[in-house]
């Protein structure tokens, strides 16, 4: 950034590593951010000269390099950085990273896999933004059997809060007494959808794990382990594997 570079401000504090561009939005809403001393309010604009404070902490440009983290997350802990209710948080997994990041979307409680974290705000409203349609790949175990028709309601659409979902990709992987193991492909975002969507045409969900997004495979990454993402990858986490 130029040091006399104007730029909305809550794309400076997304620059800055401290939250997303909607996070930050929230932020300067509910009256966290000052600029120059004054309550900031959105629309404001900043130069690198300006000093800009949240929840009365001075940022900064960083000058540190972007992270892109990917972590396989384990069952049992909750996707935020922290909880006034001593949960465990997916924040105690990264916590060796050196840097501060913050995970691009979630994953609920009782479901694993891929997460990716970054301190760059640009790219995570990218990859969460939907016109960018960034797919995930999901493995479902789901009991106790599934037939043509309800693969058809989950393919086209499901109602969910008055709303149908988007239509999603699914094949079936295993099948086995009692049990049918799914890949589904979505790329909307809603909150525990895929479980919503499977109880809504009775099914119940077993397991859910992420393997990948956009572009890249979770692969053999160990349960609550990170890894760097290569400069390939955080390219391909933008790409359509679909197209």
């Amino acid at each position: 950034m130029a040091k006399n570079e104007e730029i909305r401000l809550q794309k400076f504090i997304a620059q800055c590593g401290i939250a997303s561009r909607r996070k930050a939005e929230e932020l300067i809403l509910n009256g966290h951010v000052k600029v120059n001393g004054k309550p900031a309010v959105l629309g404001d604009k900043v130069t690198a000269a300006d000093k800009v404070f949240v929840k009365g902490k001075r940022i900064v440009m960083p000058k540190a390099k972007y992270r892109y983290i990917m972590l396989n997350k384990p069952r049992g802990f909750i996707t935020t950085m922290s909880d006034e209710r001593g949960r465990k948080c997916v924040a105690q997994l990264v916590s060796d990273v050196g840097e501060r990041v913050y995970p691009i979307g979630r994953l609920d409680k009782d479901s694993e896999g891929m997460l990716i974290f970054t301190n760059d705000g640009e790219f995570a409203n990218k990859v969460m933004h939907p016109r960018n349609s960034v797919y995930k790949f999901y493995r479902v175990t789901v009991r106790p059997s599934i037939d043509e028709e309800q693969l058809i309601k989950l393919e086209t659409g499901i109602e969910l809060d008055g709303k149908k979902t988007a239509p999603a990709i699914v094949h079936v992987l295993e099948k086995q007494d009692g049990r049918v193991v799914l890949e589904m492909i979505l790329h909307e975002g809603k909150n525990r959808e895929i479980r919503r969507m499977c109880e809504a045409v009775g099914l119940e969900v077993a397991r859910l794990r992420r393997t990948q997004i956009g572009g890249v495979k979770m692969g053999m990454l160990r349960q609550g382990a990170w890894r760097d993402l290569t400069e390939q990858e955080v390219k391909k986490l933008l790409a359509n594997p679909l197209n």
